[in-house]
């Protein structure tokens, strides 16, 4: 069997020209390649854009896939969808925010918007945060705006807005994903915006406690809920969201593992139990007796995010440490002791629940594994 190899390519592109919806065809100069686009019926050129254009039905692209069908390669990696959907066992439901009532001269989100975050179950934060940042690009343009009208430049506008009122880098690549989830998601053209610039990314180094800070803050924590909060996030390195999540069935006491279900991209793990905090989180269990999930508020239901913060804070300030602690330093701290102590940075990745080894990586820029054989040039002879 001969396998045929297609040294042509050509790469689709959605696009929009004048309100309507192109599909813009990109290639190298080949006179081949030229000839077929030029008899594609109703083919045309955008300057703008600098490819050939054609009317974006699917009649027009059953054609190019038949016209050039064993002549080249036809990407289509910026115009079909391919993101994966979150698989949690959580569903989304963003009625709350269906539900607002209407401010005069306000827009909102469509229905459609709202349908595709439930129906591909982003997390609850990750909705509420592309409601609100594609809520706010919409209110940036009047109300008879046709947000499909908007082109790469009108992004752009806005997009200079956010950085004069001085929004941090996170908040404006948050703004970007939200408008990029309504054409590329929502709308279903991928890649749409695909030449709008990003802030460039920074890589700052993750804050760590040292054991004796985290030892003493889980000491001076009196109150057995509190204190049970703490360890866990500690010593399974545990990010809020996961441990607010956490029912009683997930403490596998008999493997001393801990079950962390939806986790970040939906990803089910297991990391570990500790001997003293299952202890305390027996005695706990007896007396609060929790209905559903392992922490609850005090009229049931899942515990807020807030209170964890709180309880975390007030037991650094207890403890006398100086420096702002949150919830998230202890999973960096969990991580960075765990290197320090020799634990393969592969097992940290896996308890982690980090998809590339790069993420877990960062962290060997804080242990101080191998810095302590170094001698200071003070200290030299």
């Amino acid at each position: 069997m001969t396998i045929q190899i297609l040294d042509r390519s050509i790469a689709l592109k959605h696009l929009v020209i004048g309100g309507s919806r192109f599909i813009g065809i990109k290639f190298y100069p080949d006179k081949v390649i030229q000839a077929m686009i030029k008899s594609l019926p109703g083919i045309g050129w955008s300057n703008f854009f600098q490819m050939a254009v054609l009317p974006n039905n699917p009649t027009n692209l059953q054609e190019i896939f038949d016209r050039f069908k064993g002549v080249a390669w036809v990407n289509t990696q910026y115009f079909f969808l391919n993101r994966p959907v979150n698989h949690g066992e959580v569903n989304l439901s963003v009625d709350d925010f269906r539900k607002r009532k209407p401010k005069q001269g306000r827009r909102y989100c469509p229905e459609e918007f709202y349908l595709k975050l439930e129906i591909r179950k982003y997390s609850l934060n990750t909705a509420r945060i592309y409601i609100s940042m594609f809520e706010n690009f919409m209110n940036y343009y009047s109300k008879e705006e046709d947000l499909m009208r908007l082109s790469e430049m009108e992004v752009k506008k806005y997009m200079q807005h956010l950085v004069n009122q001085g929004k941090s880098d996170s908040y404006l690549n948050q703004a970007l994903n939200a408008i990029k989830f309504y054409y590329e998601v929502v709308k279903e053209m991928p890649n749409r915006f695909y030449d709008i610039e990003r802030p460039i990314k920074r890589e700052p180094l993750p804050k760590v406690l040292g054991k004796n800070e985290v030892l003493a803050m889980i000491k001076v924590t009196h109150n057995l809920k509190h204190r049970c909060i703490i360890s866990l996030l500690y010593s399974a390195g545990l990010r809020r969201a996961e441990l607010l999540n956490l029912i009683p069935a997930d403490i596998e006491s008999e493997r001393m593992m801990i079950r962390v279900r939806g986790g970040k991209g939906g990803k089910d793990r297991y990391t570990l139990l500790g001997r003293q905090v299952l202890d305390d989180l027996r005695d706990y269990y007896k007396k609060a007796q929790p209905k559903q999930y392992l922490f609850e508020g005090a009229n049931g239901g899942r515990y807020s995010p807030t209170s964890i913060m709180k309880i975390v804070r007030r037991a650094a300030l207890k403890a006398g440490i100086a420096k702002r602690v949150t919830p998230h330093m202890l999973r960096h701290s969990f991580a960075t002791h765990l290197l320090e102590s020799g634990t393969d940075l592969r097992y940290i990745q896996v308890l982690l629940g980090h998809n590339s080894s790069r993420t877990t990586e960062i962290y060997t820029h804080v242990a101080n594994t191998n810095l302590l054989g170094i001698k200071n040039p003070l200290d030299l002879d």
